[in-house]
């Protein structure tokens, strides 16, 4: 008999089992390192208190975005569990929806110090208050807040309000709060997409110092965002599941295109305005239609 009808017959091919074992060994090994990753994240992105989750996380290290924006989604739904749970627990009592949304608000903006804002009102006043790319970094990295800034936040946070409290009447609370959590996932995958398709407008930034998410990032962070949307594809129509993802889709490329116009790419002021606007955008399409 020869050498090689001496051998096993699945020596040469893994069966069934051992594929299926593997891809869970590969799951259980890269688990540890996704929770480091967003613990990173929620750290770097909100005012929340977070000891070292394992023996991966560092939390007296730098955040390299080149690895950590993968998680920006899970972060996202992280920071919002706050406002998600306060906007759920209210929505159980005889408080009106307007003061709900308003709280809902508030309570966001707590938990990430209100990092996403500031960047939208940064961009509104560099965007619309100087004349050259220079001129408008310049604005953007002032830190005093000017009239076209001042105006995006209140128009923002006032059509916030007005759309979570028809979401919070339009849905039991708990189907509510599932819906926010999505919205705010999929506005964090919306970033890391357009933070990686184009350059960075300040060479000496945060982005271009702690890295930038490669195509990889970008195709894991919304893997990563799939289950935060299931909640919305069974308890929206399906024109409105659609709407609520190609809007901020849409939102967000825009912004991407008019960066590079008129600064020539991103910085984390257009990172943070990405945020805040998909959220909105998904709001918005989640509510256009029944």
């Amino acid at each position: 008999m020869s050498p090689e009808t001496d051998q096993p017959a699945d020596s040469g091919a893994k069966t069934g089992t051992d594929k299926t074992r593997d891809h869970f060994n590969r799951l259980t090994k890269g688990f540890p390192a996704l929770m480091a990753d967003t613990a990173a994240c929620i750290r770097f992105f909100s005012r929340l208190p977070l000891p070292k989750v394992n023996a991966q996380d560092d939390p007296a290290a730098a955040p390299d975005f080149a690895r950590i924006s993968r998680a920006a989604p899970i972060a996202g739904v992280a920071v919002a569990l706050p406002a998600a749970g306060l906007g759920m627990l209210l929505g159980y009592t005889a408080l009106p929806v307007l003061a709900i949304a308003a709280l809902i608000v508030v309570m966001l903006a707590v938990t990430t110090g209100a990092l996403h804002e500031d960047g939208l009102s940064d961009v509104a006043d560099g965007f619309f208050g100087g004349s050259t790319p220079q001129k408008r970094l310049e604005i953007m990295k002032d830190s005093r807040i000017g009239a076209f800034g001042a105006l995006a936040l209140v128009l923002s946070v006032v059509l916030k309000i007005a759309l979570l409290a028809e979401l919070w009447q339009r849905f039991d609370p708990a189907d509510a709060a599932l819906l926010l959590l999505g919205g705010e996932a999929a506005s964090r995958a919306f970033i890391v997409w357009q933070w990686q398709q184009h350059p960075l407008a300040r060479p000496d930034g945060l982005a271009a110092r702690f890295g930038k998410p490669d195509k990889t990032c970008v195709r894991q962070a919304f893997l990563f965002t799939v289950p935060f949307l299931l909640p919305a594809a069974f308890l929206l129509s399906l024109p409105g599941f659609l709407l609520a993802c190609l809007l901020p889709a849409a939102l967000a490329f825009g912004i991407g295109q008019l960066a590079d116009q008129k600064i020539g790419g991103v910085s984390g002021d257009i990172l943070g305005a990405i945020q805040q606007i998909c959220a909105l955008g998904f709001l918005l399409g989640m509510l256009m239609v029944p």
